[in-house]
């Protein structure tokens, strides 16, 4: 569900009109997570530019700068009347969330010390958002959050977190596993978007959670006393293949998997096939296929163009892009095993 009491956050845009101009009499600078103030000779950069400022983001109730705070000094400097300007509406702690976060997002980085600062700071006032929320807005890892977060010693007042996509997740994993277990033994044939959205868990832990289960364990790998197989299968007597494995070797399925070559070989065939060509959402899949078919060498050369100043943000895209392969990848992989389960059960049948 989505957070009823959470007015900004990681992604979220400032409410209010797109644009207005504001007198820069009337901005103030404001508070800003860059502990080395604002930087002269990227100020001078900035105003002998002929192309526009980019609009500047400012607190509505105080007329502060939350984001832009070199724009307001090189439109000074052109000797501006007035400068474009979004507005927030928030509170002091949300705004500067705010301002670490598109300050992370473009113009001069921030170092790894402000964007820990920043995300100490952010883990007191917002305890309840979870560390990779915490670190898509400051610019770090996941991990680094959740050690400023031990450090700090401070946690969330309940048993909740919000996710980067707005979503309230409990903080103990093996609740929402088991609520995860429950869904699936109400709905075996429930996608794993539709078991995470109603567990409140994320689509790999809902597809690790089926994997437990149709082995026989534990949805949280406690030891507990997993859901009886008979009501995951939907079919009397629970007569699904006891495994993954197993259910992976039947011919059925086999019959389906793609085969184990070159991908350039297998996105050939895949361009080859007119039910994808034919759609324009089969053309973007191929598309965005293709822009991954690259070699290990040309991978190792654009690791190698990365400078240094912008590895963390990279590092940081590539992971979210390689997580959304992976829930795409455990749908579709879900969605054809339920095919193949509707296929061998009319076989039965028939037989």
């Amino acid at each position: 569900m989505q957070s009823p009491d959470r007015p900004t956050g990681p992604g979220a845009e400032p409410r209010g009109p797109q644009c207005a101009e504001v007198p820069l009499d009337a901005l103030t600078a404001g508070e800003s997570p860059r502990s080395t103030g604002e930087d002269e000779e990227h100020v001078a950069r900035m105003a002998e530019a002929e192309e526009p400022l980019p609009p500047i983001l400012v607190d509505r109730g105080t007329m502060r700068v939350i984001d832009g705070r070199h724009r307001l000094a090189a439109a000074r400097l052109r000797g501006q009347r007035t400068i474009s300007a979004r507005f927030f509406d928030g509170s002091a702690d949300d705004a500067f969330l705010r301002g670490v976060e598109a300050n992370v997002r473009h113009g001069l980085p921030l170092s790894q010390a402000d964007r820990c600062a920043a995300a100490e700071r952010i883990v007191a006032t917002h305890p309840h958002l979870s560390d990779r929320s915490i670190a898509r807005a400051s610019g770090l890892g996941a991990k680094t959050v959740a050690g400023i977060r031990r450090r700090s010693g401070t946690g969330p007042e309940e048993n909740m977190r919000v996710g980067r996509d707005g979503r309230v997740r409990p903080v103990n994993g093996v609740q929402g596993r088991q609520r995860a277990a429950e869904v699936l033994a109400e709905n075996p044939q429930a996608s794993l978007r539709e078991v995470a959205r109603i567990a409140g868990v994320s689509p790999t832990t809902a597809s690790d959670v089926r994997k437990r289960l149709a082995a026989g364990q534990d949805p949280g790998g406690t030891g507990g006393t997993p859901v009886p197989r008979a009501a995951l299968d939907g079919t009397p007597g629970g007569e699904r293949p006891a495994s993954p494995s197993a259910w992976a070797d039947s011919p059925a399925v086999q019959r389906t998997q793609p085969p184990q070559a070159d991908p350039a070989a297998v996105l050939e065939k895949l361009w080859r096939d007119p039910a994808l060509r034919q759609r324009e959402s089969g053309r973007l899949l191929l598309r965005l296929l293709q822009h991954n078919a690259i070699g290990q060498s040309m991978w190792a050369d654009l690791a190698a163009a990365v400078p240094p100043h912008s590895g963390g943000l990279v590092t940081h895209l590539a992971q979210r892009y390689a997580e959304t392969w992976t829930e795409f990848a455990q749908e579709l992989g879900e969605r054809l095993q339920n095919l193949n389960g509707q296929n061998l059960n009319g076989q039965r049948l028939s037989g």
